[in-house]
């Protein structure tokens, strides 16, 4: 399995302003972004992504995954809202001097998928949403709406990936959501807060999609961190912690995550998280 455990990151100084979203697509690309890297390898194995697969990734932040699927030789285009998060996978797939497994039919949009659109363009053949759902309210609505967009502009057959949190007993970050989320109680109950995994999360968005299913799969994507500061900035990087940080402040949030994370470090310093992600492929009729 792919190792995860990041390299040693040097620490910032100082708070980070409220809504530093350079730094937080910075920490999100250099030690998030891949803990999935296990997800996306089983994903592309499973549905032999090579070069006549045209992939469209939704919510593709700062681009790994269609790194991964270039690096196949597959055409990608990848979608997001982010401006820095996509400033950076830019970086990484469109060079200056454009690296040989790069096609030069690669994209990458801001905006929503149906802004990926082109008339004269081949239909997707694998849709990717590589963002875990389950642990946010409101965030199967939110990929509803980006199938909606999204799906018309795949072929028939086309493979529609859906990815969500495994049972919260395989999932130990399950247990600092949890706990780093309680200062934003208040905020329960409204999108963006947090609430527990349903295993039928996936089915239900692909039914709502107009898809049918055909076959999932459970990978380990364990989250491992150099340092305890590693991890915070890396989960905080998720925008899982948003609610929280609203509720009461940024400091109150590193503490409280911090003491979540407490029972997850190693005696190097290192923090260890086992965790099991959920993937759906579903097709479009």
């Amino acid at each position: 399995m792919t190792s995860t455990l990041v390299r040693q990151h040097p620490p910032r100084t100082g708070a980070l302003p409220r809504a530093d979203l350079r730094a937080r697509a910075r920490d999100w690309s250099e030690i998030q972004e891949r803990m999935l890297v296990p997800l996306y390898e089983a994903v592309y194995e499973r549905l032999d992504v090579s070069p006549t697969t045209r992939l469209l990734g939704l919510g593709c932040g700062s681009g790994l995954a269609l790194l991964m699927a270039a690096s196949r030789g597959a055409a990608v285009t990848g979608v997001d809202t982010c401006a820095d998060r996509l400033a950076l996978a830019r970086e990484r797939l469109l060079p200056d001097e454009r690296d040989a497994h790069v096609r030069d039919d690669t994209r990458i949009v801001r905006g929503s998928p149906g802004e990926a659109a082109r008339a004269d363009a081949p239909a997707y053949t694998v849709v990717t949403a590589f963002e875990p759902i389950g642990c946010l309210a409101g965030d199967t609505e939110r990929l509803g709406d980006l199938l909606a967009e999204a799906v018309p502009l795949a072929g028939r057959g086309a493979a529609v990936v859906l990815t969500g949190w495994g049972p919260p007993e395989r999932c130990a970050t399950a247990s600092v959501l949890r706990v780093a989320a309680g200062p934003a109680e208040p905020l329960r109950g409204g999108t963006g807060a947090w609430r527990p995994t349903d295993r039928d999360d996936l089915e239900r968005v692909a039914a709502r999609a107009g898809l049918w299913p055909d076959g999932s799969g459970r990978v380990a994507c364990p989250f491992g961190y150099a340092d305890a500061d590693s991890a915070v900035r890396g989960l905080k990087s998720t925008g899982l912690f948003d609610p929280a940080v609203t509720a009461t402040d940024q400091a109150q949030v590193d503490k409280e995550l911090a003491e979540a994370l407490h029972p997850y470090r190693r005696q190097d310093g290192t923090v260890w998280m086992p965790n099991v992600f959920r993937y759906l492929v579903a097709r479009v009729p």
